[in-house]
């Protein structure tokens, strides 16, 4: 039968999927939740958030505000990591409405001695849970509402503030309602606040011709922090198959001396717990990362579940994959790419429990032998939603500090599943959005939308992938804005490099968004100690990015309008507008761009502001709401600091 109530409570945001999902929030976050309260008839309604941390026993609550409409609203402040409930609660106030009713007729000069004496009973049943100077004043009104003689005080009082303040923080919860529970997740900052550096490890030799360690990785290490990144993910680190090892640019065979593609992962010196021998050893690679925690950088490991055909796992375990009637594996394919040097997982296995237990255990070895608390998830879009909703939920169980960045370039639901599943990092469409309006209404998607609670974007204009038309045979200017805009309309940003700060980008072929002599299938000597324009900007974007806590978010942001398709402007803010700034960038690589920008007032609150340049160090004032900009191709954004 259902239970007696008057309370209706509906619309409760933010919530996924009916409840079946957590929103996602950072340390020190707030939650601003809504919902539809009303009753029948028109007696006072209440309501409140309840909310409380897994490992607390008691709800603490907040009381919402109505808004109209039968709308509320109330905000609360998430400030341990785990997993948080919260639900609206919802109640009749009869003392409340008995104090608004009464004063009405008071108002009407009604006699209200009856009402009085009914006032009386409400504050009784709260006496007990009010001390001090405030159990007084209540002891104080039993007696003036229920004195023929004290009329007038009774009068007086029944319309007090202080009455209607003691009503409303102790209320009589009768026939109360509540919503569904609901989760957050809480992650540390780092799952909103990142800046990413990948290079080939193999590629750190400072000899020409040799295959680079994890000692030529730590001569690196200042370079990468004194760039400003705080985040350096290695491709795989694993031994590589021998069999149908792949050759320079992706040739189906090999040639001798070929090193192979770090993805094609297992050979006969071990598999997916154990380092390739030409790296180094897993102590080696274990004070490899103390030591770019010594200064600041976290390791992001490559989490990559599929096989060579020489791993362990296929001896071991043949059942972990889907044999053909022929006897052979069909290699892994994303027409019309393939990889003869892959073999997938079979996850519809029967023996698919032992096989979770194993990816498991591959994660929490890395992490319990060599604290590495990032993985980057490479194509976790092929492989069963639910394995990475159970594989991430019991890393956290036991490591909560633990990110998983999902590198997954493929269709729009598919990639937010795997952020609702608990992915706490997503890769993006942000490679190929270049265009002003792209930009906006991509943008205006992740993070005016639902998609804003749960979907935690990682700009990277390149990847070891994916060389970009934009920037195939580009200049220095489309490779700055384009670095520009990810790190300022994201707070997670990565580049590949040092392809990216170098400028390398001649494609494979036209029409092909693959670089030509790829390093996935090749050692690189690098000359690392090249200095340029690039990476001297980019070291200052990130400097900046660190300084200014409204670059440190990505949802705080309202673009501007221009006059000037080719110039883009946004405004982005901290949730205290502590720290505001404004970016306009111009999209045009090769010509001088001019441009009124308007200031959103509404927003700001004035349009007589200071601005300061935070790259050159200029300062201007704007006292109008359209302000003019011009962008050279040497220098193609502002990024100003507002100063009211």
């Amino acid at each position: 039968m259902q239970n007696q109530t008057r309370i209706i409570i509906e619309n409760v945001l933010p919530q996924l999927n009916g409840g079946n999902f957590a929103i996602k929030r950072i340390v020190g976050q707030k939650v601003v939740v809504t919902a539809e309260v009303f009753s029948d008839g028109h007696d006072v309604v209440e309501s409140c958030v309840k909310f409380k941390h897994e490992s607390e026993n008691e709800w603490r609550e907040v009381r919402m505000t109505p808004t109209h409409n039968d709308e509320w609203f109330a905000e609360f402040q998430v400030d341990k990591q785990g997993k948080y409930t919260y639900f609206v609660e919802g109640w009749v106030d009869y003392a409340l409405n008995w104090q608004h009713g009464t004063e009405r007729k008071i108002n009407d000069n009604q006699y209200v001695k009856s009402e009085l004496l009914e006032g009386a009973e409400y504050v009784r049943a709260i006496l007990n849970l009010v001390d001090g100077a405030d159990n007084e004043y209540l002891n104080q009104l039993i007696y003036y509402f229920t004195t023929e003689h004290e009329y007038d005080n009774a009068v007086r009082e029944t319309k007090s503030e202080r009455l209607f303040h003691i009503f409303k923080k102790y209320p009589i919860r009768f026939l109360e309602n509540k919503s569904i529970e609901l989760e957050i997740y809480v992650d540390r900052k780092k799952a909103l606040f990142s800046t990413w550096y990948e290079f080939f490890p193999r590629s750190a030799s400072a000899e020409d011709g040799k295959h680079g360690t994890f000692k030529d990785c730590e001569r690196l290490l200042s370079r990468v922090a004194d760039m400003g990144f705080d985040t350096l993910y290695f491709p795989p680190i694993h031994p590589i198959g021998e069999v149908n090892r792949k050759g320079k640019n992706n040739a189906t065979n090999a040639e001798w001396g070929d090193v192979g593609s770090p993805w094609g992962i297992g050979s006969q010196y071990g598999g997916h717990k154990s380092t390739h021998p030409e790296l180094g050893t897993i102590e080696d690679f274990k004070e490899l990362v103390q030591k770019a925690k010594n200064l600041g950088i976290e390791v992001a490991m490559d989490y990559a579940l599929q096989a060579a055909p020489d791993h362990p796992y296929v001896k071991d375990f043949p059942q972990w994959f889907k044999w053909r009637p022929d006897g052979t594996v069909q290699y892994a394919e994303n027409p019309p790419k393939k990889y003869q040097d892959i073999q997938p997982i079979y996850f519809e296995t029967s023996d698919w429990k032992n096989l979770w237990k194993e990816l498991l255990d591959v994660a929490l070895f890395w992490i319990e032998e060599c604290d590495i608390q990032i993985f980057r998830v490479d194509n976790p879009h092929t492989k069963p939603f639910y394995f990475w909703g159970w594989l991430i939920a019991e890393v956290k169980k036991k490591h909560p500090n633990v990110l998983f960045l999902a590198e997954a370039f493929t269709r729009p639901k598919i990639m937010n599943e795997l952020a609702k599943q608990g992915f706490s990092q997503s890769y993006t469409y942000f490679t190929w959005r270049n265009t002003k309006k792209e930009l906006t209404e991509y943008v205006e998607e992740l993070t005016q939308t639902e998609q804003k609670e749960f979907y935690r974007p990682n700009f990277w204009p390149n990847t070891p992938d994916i060389n970009p038309f934009a920037l195939q045979n580009g200049n220095e200017s489309i490779h700055l804005q384009k670095y520009f805009l990810a790190a300022t309309l994201s707070s997670n940003v990565g580049i590949y490099g040092p392809v990216f700060e170098y400028m390398i980008s001649t494609p494979m072929a036209q029409g092909k968004e693959e670089y030509l002599h790829s390093e996935k299938y090749q050692c690189y000597k690098w000359d690392w100690n090249i200095q340029n324009k690039l990476i001297a900007l980019i070291k200052k974007i990130n400097i900046l990015r660190k300084e200014h806590s409204s670059l440190q978010q990505t949802n705080n942001i309202a673009f501007c309008e221009t006059n000037n398709e080719q110039i883009i402007a946004y405004y982005k803010f901290d949730d205290e507008k502590q720290d505001e700034t404004l970016m306009v960038v111009s999209l045009d690589a090769h010509h001088t761009g001019r441009a009124m920008v308007k200031l959103p007032i509404e927003k700001i609150g004035t349009q007589n502001i200071q601005i300061t340049d935070l790259i050159t160090g200029n300062t201007y004032a704007w006292d109008n709401e359209w302000n003019y900009v011009e962008l050279s191709p040497e220098l193609p954004f502002h990024l100003f600091k507002i100063h009211k």
